[in-house]
């Protein structure tokens, strides 16, 4: 059982810490990109996937603590 909390909490980190870069890209696409409405897009994508690396910070901190 301790291995599938082992896998489980790394998941959650590597996730995490994948959506905080997705953040990072597209919040510099969205200050390069001089085509509004693809830019508009961008930001509104790094708000989304900032709301997401919060739920997985949560989820991981959780399993962090568990373990």
């Amino acid at each position: 059982m301790a291995d599938d909390k082992m896998n489980t909490r790394d998941c959650l980190q590597r996730a995490w810490m994948n959506t905080m870069e997705l953040v990072r890209d597209f919040e510099m696409y969205s200050k390069r990109i001089e085509d509004e409405e693809v830019s508009e897009v961008f930001k509104k994508l790094a708000e989304q996937q900032g709301m997401q690396a919060s739920n997985l910070r949560e989820l991981y901190q959780k399993y962090d603590k568990n373990l």
